[in-house]
């Protein structure tokens, strides 16, 4: 059975409604400016604090400086590390030295062969195929059918097509955001709905 994570959470109501629905794992954006979801380190702390402790807690990063991503994990605020920037195989050793318990995930956007290629290869924990961003869209799934490790699949996934995904690429998890939204915020029962969707199957 594919895993969820429900990512961008901002709001404390937000807390509420994950620690009802119960997913794998929800995700807090962190130091991204540009993303309407994001929220800095004392939001994510007041966010984790209301969480039920069960549930892991992602954070999302692109670029971060290193000792800052490992401050929150040593607090206990964040329990895995997602790269969404041009964070190389040097940063992830350099993270992974001063971390080395913590679990790694690396985003790629898939637009090629190519793409799948550098994800496979890559030395982090589990690798997420993504569209973009957070822009909300599907890739080309069948661009995933021959890929050789767990894989968390984003972009685009709502409770009406994470059936359809599960079934043609058998990902590791999926990861939606817009996706149980309303308005640009999340919305509880979008939420349920989703891990629904994976759960029934």
């Amino acid at each position: 059975m594919a895993k969820i994570k429900i990512c961008g959470l901002s709001r404390d109501i937000d807390t509420e409604f994950v620690n009802a629905a119960k997913p794998d794992f929800v995700g807090f954006i962190i130091g991204v400016p540009f993303s309407k979801r994001n929220i800095d380190c004392n939001r994510a702390e007041r966010l984790r604090s209301l969480i039920n402790k069960e549930i892991p807690t992602v954070g999302v990063f692109i670029d971060y400086p290193i000792k800052d991503i490992a401050e929150l994990v040593n607090r206990g605020i964040i329990n895995i590390v997602q790269l969404h920037g041009s964070e190389d195989e040097e940063y992830i050793k350099s993270l992974r030295e001063i971390i080395p318990d913590t679990e790694i995930w690396k985003a790629f956007v898939i637009k090629s062969a190519d793409d799948i290629s550098k994800a496979e290869k890559s030395s982090a924990d589990k690798v997420l195929l993504d569209s973009g961003t957070g822009c909300g869209k599907t890739f080309d799934w069948s661009a995933v059918s021959g890929i050789n490790r767990e894989f968390i699949l984003a972009g685009g996934l709502n409770s009406e097509n994470i059936p359809k995904a599960v079934e043609q690429v058998n990902p590791w998890a999926v990861d939606l955001s817009s996706g149980v939204e309303t308005n640009g915020v999340k919305d509880r029962e979008k939420i349920f709905k989703a891990i629904n969707a994976v759960k029934e199957r």
